[in-house]
């Protein structure tokens, strides 16, 4: 059962962070990734960089011993990074979520995850399922921020 729910997990990851990159490079101009209006306050750029500082600490840190120290709002607050370089990020998390999930087991998953999360402790499949959508929320906003914005 571990071998299935991992591979699952490790193929959806693999697929929404791809998508991921194919969405940022995507932008007709590089600039626009970092485009933000009254209504729409958080760019691609941005949302990239949450993506990727989120998976580092709840899968990286945690379970691949990368030893990622979280700057959260950094992720916000950071403009015109290089689309290379967003880029670079994303394949290096895509290297690390897959690394990290090789040393998940069975009894892993049916453990609470380590960190308390908002007062909760859920189990760590429950967490990982959570990843999985929240990268799904932000990569769908992200397509549209593209898709309104990108002009």
């Amino acid at each position: 059962m571990n071998d299935s729910i991992i591979a699952v997990l490790k193929t959806i990851f693999d697929r929404d962070l791809t998508k991921l990159k194919a969405e940022v490079n995507a932008y007709s101009k590089e600039e626009n990734l970092w485009i933000e209006t009254k209504e729409i306050s958080n760019s691609a750029g941005n949302l990239c960089l949450h993506l990727v500082g989120n998976l580092n600490t709840y899968i990286g840190a945690e379970y691949g011993k990368t030893g990622y120290v979280r700057q959260r709002d950094k992720e916000f607050s950071l403009k015109n990074v290089p689309r290379s370089q967003l880029i670079a990020m994303v394949n290096e998390t895509m290297t690390i979520v897959q690394d990290a999930l090789d040393k998940v087991t069975q009894e892993d998953l049916q453990k609470e995850y380590p960190r308390v999360l908002m007062d909760k402790n859920p189990s760590t499949l429950r967490f990982f399922i959570h990843l999985t959508t929240h990268l799904t929320y932000h990569l769908g906003q992200i397509n549209y921020h593209r898709r309104i914005l990108d002009v």
